[in-house]
């Protein structure tokens, strides 16, 4: 996106970045994670889920040290708190924290 701020040690495998996204560093953005459903074999033997990118809408700030797991939406408008790990899509103008990251109010 254009206006974006993208700063050091951000690990993105896949994602749709939009516009005035503010993202810090150490942020991890997946696509992708291991498949460990079957105990009898090796986790490393069990290869990868199928790649879903994630998707940040625009004017969204995520703070540092986020985890953002594979196929998620954030919401326009949104803020992700420093440290947290989101497992599930997050609504427009909605501030979340936590880990997993929870709804904390909405903007308005």
């Amino acid at each position: 996106g254009d206006h974006c701020m993208i700063n050091e040690d951000v690990y993105i495998q896949k994602a749709v970045i939009g516009n005035y996204v503010m993202i810090a560093p150490n942020v991890a953005i997946y696509s992708s994670t291991h498949i460990f459903d079957d105990i009898n074999i090796p986790m490393v033997l069990q290869g990868k889920t199928v790649d879903a990118a994630c998707i940040i809408e625009d004017n969204v700030w995520i703070g540092r040290n986020v985890v953002i797991m594979p196929g998620i939406t954030i919401g326009t408008g949104s803020i992700v708190g420093a440290g947290s790990v989101v497992t599930k899509n997050v609504e427009q103008y909605s501030i979340v924290g936590g880990v997993p990251a929870k709804l904390l109010r909405k903007r308005t």
